[in-house]
């Protein structure tokens, strides 16, 4: 339903909004993080969106090249979590035929992976060599894939949200950090605002796989409270500069524990391309009657 041009700029976009918020512990505007920058970041959206709406690829492929570009332009990870979200919200925005919903489109791109999508994606995640990837016993990424992507995310699930939204059809994004996102922006009408609020009572709710793989639940706890918390602050602010202390001091404290929330950042990207294709879809189906 949407060309590749509006694809490709919904999703730069999506990425470019995720860096104008203030999160803790990651990189934005106002802080770089862990050796990279902004413009590491926004290069990486720049490169990667070729690969990720070329209709010519599959979705494994798409995955693969899009990590390809990066890593030849950045020469490290900043992007493979938003890539492997992003990646089939695209497929399934450019997919979209009349009378199906998004949603079941989105379930229609994932329950068609084969196993040559498994080995692509194996060979990005190798590629862009995630902190605190390890082996595993069962569909190690160094290896050959014995079974679709699909099969290899669910029985990643229990470990890793971005395999849990392949196994629910994006459930956390669609059902409840979109909601956050729309309901930050009505009020503030300040997209970064809105992005931090995604992020923010992401943290509340649900522990960050990237920080658990790394450092198991030592900080879980204390993440989930400091994140209550400013998600409470920030329902009642008026002005987002009311914050931007409490932001410092929260940034200042997780990067000196070395402490990145890269799962909830992807995860944030992910939810304000959502917001952004639904838009477009809205208008094109208005456009339509």
């Amino acid at each position: 339903m949407l060309n590749r041009q509006q694809l490709i700029d919904a999703y730069r976009q999506a990425c470019e909004i995720e860096l104008q918020a203030f999160k803790p512990g990651n990189v934005s505007i106002y802080s770089p993080a862990h050796d990279m920058t902004v413009d590491d970041f926004r290069l990486s959206a720049q490169v990667s969106s070729g690969p990720l709406t070329d209709p010519k690829l599959s979705l494994g492929e798409k995955i693969y090249y899009a990590i390809k570009a990066t890593r030849e332009a950045v020469a490290c990870n900043t992007n493979l979590g938003i890539v492997l979200l992003c990646a089939p919200l695209i497929q399934a925005a450019a997919s979209l035929k009349r009378g199906q919903s998004w949603r079941q489109a989105l379930e229609c791109v994932l329950q068609a992976t084969t196993q040559a999508d498994a080995d692509w994606v194996f060979e990005a995640i190798v590629l862009a060599a995630p902190a605190g990837l390890g082996e595993s016993e069962q569909h190690d990424v160094q290896e050959k894939a014995a079974v679709t992507l699909m099969e290899a995310m669910r029985f990643a699930a229990d470990k890793d949200r971005i395999a849990l939204q392949y196994a629910t059809n994006f459930k956390d994004i669609f059902d409840f950090s979109v909601l956050r996102y729309n309901r930050a922006f009505v009020l503030s009408g300040d997209s970064g605002w809105a992005a931090l609020a995604v992020f923010a009572a992401m943290l509340a709710h649900f522990p960050d796989s990237h920080i658990e793989r790394k450092y198991g639940k030592r900080y879980s706890e204390w993440i989930k409270v400091e994140m209550e918390s400013l998600d409470q602050a920030m329902q009642l602010a008026i002005e987002p500069e009311e914050l931007f202390p409490v932001l410092y001091g929260l940034d200042k404290a997780f990067k000196a524990q070395r402490i990145n929330p890269g799962t909830t950042a992807d995860m944030t990207v992910a939810t304000v391309l959502v917001v952004l294709l639904e838009q477009l879809i809205g208008q094109e189906m208005v456009g339509k009657l």
